[in-house]
């Protein structure tokens, strides 16, 4: 999978016809029209005079080596730039997703206990909101409220912890509201399972019925889809980023894609790709290993 993401990363921008060297040259000069013969001369530094095949070897043997060459922009390390940008990204991701399990999952499993209830009622009105309020209209509401009004945090910025509190709550939203759905519809119906209903019958009490045999299993669907959600913070949040000032990946893209800034449009593409094959294979095992179910069928196959 990454090898093949590596192929569609180094050559999308050659079918939607960006041209790498012209890039270059508005990048230093900010011509339209540039002289042909420093634009030649451009190409063969950049190895754009070589066969296309060759050029994506030679790009590819960087890539697994870690140089990823300069930004047309800022003349500066590819690795740096995405990596000190990766970094503010990830640490915004893990919070938001330690975040959206810490209130998504137990809301959604006490809101199981009596389907139809005023807490299952109330869940339900706030999880459609979280889910249906786009990260661009939350985030200014969540700096008008907080920041704005109250005073209680910094609207913009990026220093200490208080900066993280309104990102944080914004990339949360979508991925708590949505766990908490699936949790409530998963409990519900592992609730009424014979073994379950055989738990209730020898005694046990209904907290441990609820969070052993029911939380646990429902879990499992929430964690299917936890790679999918680090992938879609992790390159999604330009919003987020640029709305609150932070120096992370989404930005870095953001400023990268209408100054055609190849270099950096590349690693952050592929960075995003790997995160998200990683994070599909490490979900892939935790889940297994909450699913008793899943652990037998592996064991016989």
């Amino acid at each position: 999978m990454l090898l093949a993401a590596s192929v569609l990363v180094f050559a999308l921008p050659r079918w939607v016809d960006v041209d790498p060297a012209r890039a270059v040259l508005r990048a230093r000069t900010a011509e339209a029209v540039p002289d042909p013969a420093t634009e030649a001369r451009v190409r063969a530094e950049l190895g754009l005079d070589r066969p296309v095949v060759e050029q994506y070897l030679r790009w590819l043997g960087g890539v697994l080596r870690g140089d990823l060459g300069l930004g047309y922009v800022s003349r500066t390390p590819v690795v740096e730039q995405v990596g000190s940008a990766a970094t503010v990204s990830g640490l915004l991701t893990v919070l938001a997703l330690a975040l959206a399990a810490a209130v998504g999952i137990p809301a959604g499993v006490y809101a199981a206990r009596r389907p139809g209830g005023r807490w299952d009622r109330c869940l339900g009105a706030g999880t459609i909101a979280g889910v249906a309020v786009p990260e661009f209209v939350l985030a200014p509401w969540l700096v008008l409220a907080l920041a704005v009004w109250a005073g209680w945090l910094p609207a913009i910025g990026w220093g200490g912890p208080e900066h993280l509190v309104l990102p944080v709550l914004t990339l949360a939203a979508y991925p708590g509201a949505l766990a908490a759905q699936l949790v409530r519809a998963e409990t519900v119906g592992i609730l009424q399972r014979p073994h379950v209903l055989l738990a209730r019958s020898k005694g046990l009490s209904g907290q441990r019925v609820l969070w052993r045999h029911g939380a646990r299993l429902a879990t499992t669907s929430v964690t299917a889809l936890a790679g999918m959600f680090v992938a879609g913070l992790l390159g999604g949040s330009v919003v987020v980023e640029v709305v609150f000032g932070i120096p992370g990946l989404g930005r870095l893209l953001h400023r990268a894609v209408p100054a055609q800034d190849l270099p950096v449009i590349q690693a952050g593409t592929l960075v995003v790709v790997a995160v998200a094959v990683t994070a599909g294979v490490l979900v892939e095992a935790v889940a297994t290993a909450l699913d008793p179910v899943r652990r037998t069928a592996e064991r016989a196959g």
